[in-house]
């Protein structure tokens, strides 16, 4: 059996990229990372889906980001609210006709990101290559040729670090500065399945492989929660697997905030795909 190392937030795009890898038949190795961000309550998402969808080791790297700075989600710079979903759904449009199978050359097809003012105060500042770099260590380590990151170049929020082209540039550079590569003992191939795919494209095949997208968070602004805890508490007992429970319980200490471009755009994709956002179900 091939393996595979599957950058994993416990976002909905990566757990589906999960699902995918796993659909393929890879012996999943998933990679997280605790880099002190705003949204940790992701993390307690990757343990789930990875969990769920019985990954063969789950790593979670962590360093400290917030030395570097930066970024509304590695400092106290406030999390932008609702105003960028528009952005965000100027930018969908876009890109509707941006269609790709594998990763191109670096095209003029993408608005040049450098003067465009449509990069977010949420990029982290290198955040892909950091963690595509750990991931290609381990991946080396495992000879594992395929490496799964959830980047998107359509619904997204416009962060550079998610293009093709970039994809491309990187998985270039994988294969000149490994051993194994240069040995010829294997090539590297960065692997983005969902980069062509609108947000509700994405939510559709997550749902036909069988995800459960209420183990998965993507808020950057998580609330906390406690008038209704108890509610959701209570609701866990009536669920059946482990996963499900933890993921209640989960629910009983932060909701979403429903206003941070991650959540707009997660929002638009469930309502685009007809279905339910089960997150958000009492």
């Amino acid at each position: 059996m091939k393996r595979a190392v599957v950058l994993l937030s416990g976002g909905l795009d990566s757990s589906t990229v999960l699902s995918m890898a796993k659909a393929e038949g890879h012996e999943l190795y998933a990679v997280s990372f605790d880099y002190n961000q705003r949204h940790r309550r992701e993390l307690e998402s990757a343990k789930l889906v990875a969990a769920a969808l019985n990954v063969k080791k789950h790593l979670i790297v962590k360093f400290d980001l917030r030395e570097i700075g930066g970024s509304a989600l590695t400092s106290e710079i406030e999390v932008p609210k609702e105003v960028r979903s528009q952005k965000s759904e100027a930018r969908s449009k876009e890109f509707k006709n941006i269609k790709r199978k594998s990763l191109p050359a670096i095209s003029s097809e993408l608005p040049d990101f450098r003067t465009s003012g449509l990069i977010p105060v949420t990029y982290v500042p290198a955040r892909n290559t950091i963690f595509l770099s750990f991931a290609l260590g381990w991946a080396e380590v495992l000879e594992s040729e395929n490496i799964f990151i959830g980047a998107n170049a359509i619904d997204y929020s416009g962060y550079p670090d998610c293009r093709p082209e970039y994809l491309k540039a990187f998985e270039e550079m994988a294969n000149l500065a490994t051993k194994a590569s240069v040995e010829g003992k294997m090539r590297f191939a960065i692997r983005a399945p969902l980069v062509s795919m609108t947000k509700s494209e994405i939510i559709k095949m997550g749902t036909t492989l069988g995800l459960d997208y209420s183990l998965t968070w993507s808020c950057y602004d998580p609330q906390p929660v406690k008038a209704h805890g108890s509610k959701l508490i209570a609701e866990s007992t009536k669920k059946n697997s482990k996963e499900k429970t933890m993921s209640y319980d989960l629910r009983a200490n932060f909701v979403p905030c429903r206003l941070c471009d991650s959540c707009r755009l997660r929002e638009k994709g469930f309502k685009e795909a007809g279905l339910i956002d089960p997150l958000l179900v009492d």
